[in-house]
């Protein structure tokens, strides 16, 4: 049994009023050091806003210039210094064989971050997520977020998300 499959899960939620909300909680989980190894997974319905909670991540990890979703590409590389990140989108990902010939079982193997929309659509190849966000939205338009951590990584994520609320 491996140390992600002996660890029970953490969850936390919070409520994202606004953009600015989903930007400020970007920003907090960049200033993580475990991010930077880190697998996070994002779930939610069209539009829920996964990928504008990566954007502002990106950007508040130092990521220039256009950020592009991957829903075409499967993946867009970025890389800032001493920081490797993959944005994977399995929206359109079908064939199991796209996994080995793109070579993502090397890149999941590497170090860095890796942040995966739809990973539902790649079950059986991916590893366990360090940690899962799932964007819900409200009726009111707001965003509830759901951050479920399934390893210790993740874990760590989430105490310091809770360190910067207090």
């Amino acid at each position: 049994m491996t140390a992600a499959e002996r660890h029970e899960a953490i969850v936390e939620t919070r409520v994202l009023p606004d953009e600015s909300a989903t930007q400020a909680l970007a920003a907090v989980l960049a200033a993580q050091p475990s991010l930077r190894n880190a697998f996070v997974e994002l779930h939610g319905n069209l539009g829920a806003g996964k990928t504008t909670l990566v954007r502002h991540l990106l950007r508040a990890l130092g990521v220039p210039g256009r950020i592009k979703s991957p829903t075409y590409a499967v993946v867009e590389p970025h890389e800032v210094p001493g920081l490797n990140i993959w944005h994977f989108d399995f929206y359109r990902f079908s064939d199991p064989r796209e996994w080995e010939d793109a070579g993502f079982r090397d890149l999941f193997a590497s170090p860095g971050l890796k942040l995966a929309e739809w990973p539902e659509k790649a079950t059986g190849l991916l590893p366990v997520a360090d940690l899962a966000i799932e964007l819900q939205v409200q009726a009111d338009e707001s965003r509830r977020a759901i951050l479920t951590a399934r390893t210790p990584t993740g874990a760590a994520l989430l105490r310091g998300l809770k360190e910067v609320r207090a």
